[in-house]
Protein backbone atom coordinates (compact mmCIF):
# COMPACT_ATOMS: atom_id res chain seq x y z
CA UNK A 1 0.00 0.00 0.00
CA UNK A 2 1.24 3.12 -0.82
CA UNK A 3 2.03 5.96 2.04
CA UNK A 4 0.30 8.32 1.06
CA UNK A 5 -2.74 6.69 1.43
CA UNK A 6 -4.88 7.27 4.90
CA UNK A 7 -4.70 3.37 6.37
CA UNK A 8 -1.90 1.07 5.75
CA UNK A 9 -2.58 -2.65 4.47
CA UNK A 10 -2.79 -5.76 7.71
CA UNK A 11 -1.44 -8.75 7.47
CA UNK A 12 -2.83 -11.94 9.48
CA UNK A 13 0.41 -14.16 11.16
CA UNK A 14 0.03 -18.02 11.30
CA UNK A 15 -0.80 -19.70 14.53
CA UNK A 16 1.36 -19.77 17.27
CA UNK A 17 1.11 -20.95 20.96
CA UNK A 18 -0.99 -18.16 23.02
CA UNK A 19 1.18 -16.71 25.63
CA UNK A 20 -1.58 -16.36 27.66
CA UNK A 21 -3.87 -19.34 28.15
CA UNK A 22 -2.12 -23.24 28.20
CA UNK A 23 -3.33 -25.22 25.22
CA UNK A 24 -4.04 -22.50 22.88
CA UNK A 25 -2.82 -20.69 20.26
CA UNK A 26 -3.09 -17.32 18.80
CA UNK A 27 -3.20 -15.44 15.75
CA UNK A 28 -2.58 -11.57 15.36
CA UNK A 29 -3.57 -8.79 13.09
CA UNK A 30 -0.54 -6.75 12.32
CA UNK A 31 0.03 -3.78 10.31
CA UNK A 32 2.77 -3.22 7.58
CA UNK A 33 5.68 -3.21 9.02
CA UNK A 34 6.58 -0.70 6.18
CA UNK A 35 4.16 2.15 6.49
CA UNK A 36 5.04 5.12 8.80
CA UNK A 37 2.65 5.21 11.47
CA UNK A 38 2.08 8.76 12.95
CA UNK A 39 0.25 9.53 16.18
CA UNK A 40 -2.95 10.03 14.90
CA UNK A 41 -2.92 6.69 13.24
CA UNK A 42 -1.63 5.41 16.49
CA UNK A 43 -4.77 7.12 18.21
CA UNK A 44 -6.97 5.58 16.11
CA UNK A 45 -5.28 2.22 16.19
CA UNK A 46 -5.49 2.18 20.00
CA UNK A 47 -9.04 3.22 20.25
CA UNK A 48 -9.58 -0.10 18.04
CA UNK A 49 -8.12 -2.13 20.29
CA UNK A 50 -4.59 -2.52 18.85
CA UNK A 51 -1.22 -2.50 20.94
CA UNK A 52 2.50 -2.00 20.18
CA UNK A 53 5.43 -4.11 20.60
CA UNK A 54 8.82 -2.72 19.65
CA UNK A 55 7.88 -1.27 16.28
CA UNK A 56 5.01 -3.51 15.30
CA UNK A 57 1.22 -2.70 15.58
CA UNK A 58 -0.93 -5.70 16.25
CA UNK A 59 -4.47 -6.83 17.27
CA UNK A 60 -5.43 -10.43 18.49
CA UNK A 61 -7.46 -11.93 15.73
CA UNK A 62 -8.76 -15.51 16.62
CA UNK A 63 -11.15 -17.01 15.34
CA UNK A 64 -12.60 -19.36 18.19
CA UNK A 65 -11.67 -16.97 21.05
CA UNK A 66 -12.57 -13.62 22.32
CA UNK A 67 -10.75 -13.81 25.48
CA UNK A 68 -8.75 -10.78 25.29
CA UNK A 69 -10.09 -7.52 25.87
CA UNK A 70 -8.31 -4.26 25.18
CA UNK A 71 -8.94 -2.20 28.54
CA UNK A 72 -8.66 1.63 29.34
CA UNK A 73 -9.28 3.74 32.02
CA UNK A 74 -11.37 6.96 32.07
CA UNK A 75 -8.58 9.22 33.76
CA UNK A 76 -11.08 11.92 35.28
CA UNK A 77 -13.10 9.53 36.50
CA UNK A 78 -10.69 7.57 38.31
CA UNK A 79 -10.78 7.75 42.19
CA UNK A 80 -7.61 5.72 44.14
CA UNK A 81 -9.49 2.55 46.19
CA UNK A 82 -8.30 2.94 50.24
CA UNK A 83 -5.56 -0.19 49.09
CA UNK A 84 -4.18 2.25 46.70
CA UNK A 85 -3.96 5.28 48.59
CA UNK A 86 -2.03 3.14 50.97
CA UNK A 87 0.37 1.85 48.31
CA UNK A 88 0.97 5.65 46.99
CA UNK A 89 1.82 6.54 50.68
CA UNK A 90 3.73 3.82 50.78
CA UNK A 91 6.21 4.41 48.28
CA UNK A 92 6.18 8.57 48.99
CA UNK A 93 9.80 7.85 49.38
CA UNK A 94 10.10 7.24 45.53
CA UNK A 95 11.84 9.40 43.43
CA UNK A 96 10.14 9.55 39.73
CA UNK A 97 11.55 11.11 36.75
CA UNK A 98 11.06 10.78 32.51
CA UNK A 99 13.25 10.22 29.92
CA UNK A 100 13.35 9.13 26.41
CA UNK A 101 13.79 5.47 25.85
CA UNK A 102 17.68 4.53 25.73
CA UNK A 103 19.28 1.30 26.35
CA UNK A 104 20.99 0.97 29.87
CA UNK A 105 23.20 -1.67 31.98
CA UNK A 106 21.43 -0.59 35.10
CA UNK A 107 17.71 -0.98 33.03
CA UNK A 108 18.28 -4.28 31.70
CA UNK A 109 20.19 -5.79 34.42
CA UNK A 110 16.68 -5.36 36.85
CA UNK A 111 14.56 -6.43 33.71
CA UNK A 112 16.63 -9.78 33.65
CA UNK A 113 15.65 -9.78 37.88
CA UNK A 114 12.36 -9.04 37.49
CA UNK A 115 11.80 -11.87 34.40
CA UNK A 116 13.82 -14.79 35.99
CA UNK A 117 11.70 -14.15 39.37
CA UNK A 118 8.25 -12.75 37.84
CA UNK A 119 8.20 -14.96 34.40
CA UNK A 120 10.22 -17.80 34.65
CA UNK A 121 10.73 -20.35 31.73
CA UNK A 122 8.17 -18.21 29.38
CA UNK A 123 9.38 -16.40 26.62
CA UNK A 124 10.08 -13.15 28.42
CA UNK A 125 12.78 -15.12 30.27
CA UNK A 126 15.62 -13.96 27.49
CA UNK A 127 19.03 -12.73 28.67
CA UNK A 128 19.48 -11.60 24.96
CA UNK A 129 19.83 -7.90 25.14
CA UNK A 130 19.27 -7.33 21.54
CA UNK A 131 15.48 -8.77 22.38
CA UNK A 132 15.15 -6.36 24.89
CA UNK A 133 15.99 -3.50 22.84
CA UNK A 134 13.60 -4.40 20.20
CA UNK A 135 10.81 -4.87 22.57
CA UNK A 136 11.22 -1.79 24.55
CA UNK A 137 13.66 0.81 23.70
CA UNK A 138 12.96 0.45 20.23
CA UNK A 139 10.02 3.09 18.70
CA UNK A 140 8.89 4.85 16.22
CA UNK A 141 6.42 6.64 17.99
CA UNK A 142 6.47 9.00 21.27
CA UNK A 143 7.43 6.90 24.23
CA UNK A 144 8.87 7.21 27.28
CA UNK A 145 9.95 5.46 30.39
CA UNK A 146 9.07 6.67 33.50
CA UNK A 147 11.88 5.44 36.17
CA UNK A 148 11.37 5.08 40.13
CA UNK A 149 14.40 4.99 42.40
CA UNK A 150 14.50 4.75 45.89
CA UNK A 151 17.59 7.30 46.75
CA UNK A 152 19.90 6.44 43.82
CA UNK A 153 18.82 2.89 43.53
CA UNK A 154 16.39 1.49 40.18
CA UNK A 155 13.81 -0.06 41.39
CA UNK A 156 11.08 0.07 38.59
CA UNK A 157 10.74 1.74 35.10
CA UNK A 158 7.89 2.08 33.44
CA UNK A 159 7.29 2.61 29.24
CA UNK A 160 4.17 4.56 27.89
CA UNK A 161 3.60 5.87 24.63
CA UNK A 162 1.74 9.18 24.40
CA UNK A 163 -1.12 9.48 21.73
CA UNK A 164 -3.53 12.11 21.03
CA UNK A 165 -6.34 11.53 23.92
CA UNK A 166 -3.59 9.68 26.28
CA UNK A 167 -1.33 7.28 26.62
CA UNK A 168 -0.64 3.30 26.41
CA UNK A 169 1.10 1.90 29.40
CA UNK A 170 3.03 -0.31 27.05
CA UNK A 171 5.45 -2.45 30.10
CA UNK A 172 6.58 -2.35 33.47
CA UNK A 173 9.53 -4.26 35.48
CA UNK A 174 10.49 -3.15 39.11
CA UNK A 175 12.20 -4.69 41.84
CA UNK A 176 10.42 -8.22 42.43
CA UNK A 177 11.87 -8.68 46.06
CA UNK A 178 10.00 -5.66 46.96
CA UNK A 179 6.74 -7.28 47.50
CA UNK A 180 5.29 -4.76 50.29
CA UNK A 181 5.58 -1.65 47.89
CA UNK A 182 3.07 -2.89 45.22
CA UNK A 183 4.91 -0.85 42.28
CA UNK A 184 3.22 -2.20 39.62
CA UNK A 185 -0.20 -0.52 41.14
CA UNK A 186 2.18 1.94 42.23
CA UNK A 187 3.45 2.42 38.56
CA UNK A 188 -0.24 2.79 37.56
CA UNK A 189 -0.91 5.32 39.54
CA UNK A 190 1.54 7.38 38.76
CA UNK A 191 1.17 7.04 34.68
CA UNK A 192 -2.73 8.37 35.64
CA UNK A 193 -1.36 11.28 37.64
CA UNK A 194 1.34 12.07 34.64
CA UNK A 195 -1.77 11.60 31.93
CA UNK A 196 -3.99 13.88 34.13
CA UNK A 197 -1.12 16.29 34.83
CA UNK A 198 -0.78 16.61 31.12
CA UNK A 199 -4.76 17.17 30.39
CA UNK A 200 -5.03 13.54 28.84
CA UNK A 201 -8.54 11.50 28.85
CA UNK A 202 -7.06 7.44 29.10
CA UNK A 203 -4.85 5.32 30.11
CA UNK A 204 -4.83 2.14 27.71
CA UNK A 205 -3.73 -0.74 29.69
CA UNK A 206 -3.29 -2.97 26.78
CA UNK A 207 -5.22 -6.80 27.46
CA UNK A 208 -7.00 -8.54 29.74
CA UNK A 209 -8.04 -12.04 30.39
CA UNK A 210 -10.18 -13.07 32.93
CA UNK A 211 -8.76 -16.65 33.22
CA UNK A 212 -5.19 -15.51 33.27
CA UNK A 213 -3.70 -14.85 36.22
CA UNK A 214 -0.98 -12.31 35.65
CA UNK A 215 -3.71 -10.05 34.76
CA UNK A 216 -5.87 -9.86 37.18
CA UNK A 217 -4.62 -6.82 38.84
CA UNK A 218 -6.28 -4.53 35.78
CA UNK A 219 -9.51 -5.27 37.16
CA UNK A 220 -8.54 -3.64 40.23
CA UNK A 221 -8.60 -0.24 38.56
CA UNK A 222 -12.20 1.46 38.38
CA UNK A 223 -14.30 2.72 36.11
CA UNK A 224 -12.36 0.59 33.84
CA UNK A 225 -13.64 0.84 30.07
CA UNK A 226 -13.35 -2.19 27.37
CA UNK A 227 -13.03 -2.36 23.82
CA UNK A 228 -16.07 -4.85 22.11
CA UNK A 229 -14.82 -6.28 18.64
CA UNK A 230 -17.80 -7.11 17.66
CA UNK A 231 -19.81 -4.19 18.07
CA UNK A 232 -16.88 -1.37 17.84
CA UNK A 233 -17.11 0.57 20.81
CA UNK A 234 -16.29 1.10 24.71
CA UNK A 235 -18.07 0.71 27.28
CA UNK A 236 -18.03 0.15 30.84
CA UNK A 237 -17.41 -3.22 32.03
CA UNK A 238 -20.41 -4.66 33.65
CA UNK A 239 -18.99 -4.80 37.24
CA UNK A 240 -17.59 -1.41 36.80
CA UNK A 241 -21.05 -0.35 35.66
CA UNK A 242 -22.66 -1.46 38.98
CA UNK A 243 -20.60 0.63 40.86
CA UNK A 244 -20.57 3.37 39.76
Amino acid sequence: MSRDLEFPSLFQTAPHVCPYLPDASATNLIIDPNFTVDIDLYSKLLMNGFRRNGQLFYRPYCKSCRACESVRLPVLQFAPTRSQKRTLRRNSDVNISITKPFFSTEHFELYQKYQALRHTGDSMDDPDPEKYIRFLVDSNVESYFMEFRLNETLIGVSIMDRINNGISAIYSFFDPLLNKRSLGTFSILKQLDYAKQENLSFVYLGYWIESCNKMSYKINFKPLEHFDTTNPSWALRANDEETT
